[in-house]
């Protein structure tokens, strides 16, 4: 199996879209989850990271640029339980609503599709990290549309018990830059999670993130002893 490190990986693509990392840290001790999001258009770059408890939602930097929120303005994190959401979409919301009605996270995207951003159909990508008694387990999914065609929707779900120290999975939207984008292919890709602080980490992330298309990231490192959370935030409009 292939092991990048994250500037390696980062700096492989001038634009992967969106992009979700989950894994557990070097010394075991807690499971971490970043969340970026890139732009290429002023509506997509017009935006920043908000908290909101232990959630976080997208806001219009500008109120005056918005042009079209749908796919712009959502909840990337909300948190279950015991369970942090992780999601680059309203399936978010969908994903919560389901699994607190006792669906499981596989099912509740069986609800859901890749995007309505014709000719691109952005896929949508989730994580989900459950953490109970000092372990951890997570899941990603992939909804994308079959080879660009809007009438058949394809679904992936990864699933990960026991994860290995110092590891994460990575996913992003988009597989290259093109006109129409090619989506992601292929399962998560693993990277180095090197012993590192969340704001060492935050750093490395950011700073080999694409200087021209990055617009916000998201790290938040949970305790798996004690529940606890860090959570950073950086948004290129500040």
């Amino acid at each position: 199996m292939k092991v990048s490190t994250i500037a390696n990986e980062l700096n492989s693509l001038k634009y992967h879209g969106r992009g979700i990392m989950i894994g557990k840290s070097a010394d075991g001790k807690k499971a971490i989850t970043a969340y970026f999001i890139m732009g290429r258009s002023v509506n997509s770059r017009n935006r920043i990271f908000v908290a909101e408890g232990n959630a976080m939602r997208t806001k219009a930097f500008d109120e005056s640029k918005m042009v079209d929120p749908h796919l712009i303005i959502y909840y990337p994190v909300r948190v279950l339980g015991n369970k942090t959401i992780v999601t680059n979409g309203d399936q978010t919301d969908t994903i919560y609503e389901l699994m607190d009605k006792q669906m499981t996270f596989e099912q509740a995207l069986r609800t859901r599709e890749f995007e309505d951003d014709k000719p691109n159909f952005t896929p949508r990508i989730s994580g989900i990290i459950h953490h109970e008694n000092g372990e951890m387990n997570y899941a990603m999914s992939i909804l994308k549309s079959a080879e660009g065609d809007d009438s058949s929707c394809e679904r992936f779900t990864y699933a990960y018990s026991n994860p290995i120290a110092g590891r994460a999975k990575f996913i992003h939207t988009y597989n290259s830059e093109g006109d129409p984008l090619p989506s992601f292919e292929g399962e998560p890709k693993t990277l180095e999670l090197p012993d590192l602080d969340i704001d060492a980490l935050t750093d490395l992330i950011w700073s080999n993130l694409n200087e021209e298309n990055k617009v916000s990231l998201f790290v938040r490192y949970i305790d798996l002893a004690t529940n606890e959370t860090e959570t950073r935030i950086i948004n290129k409009n500040a």
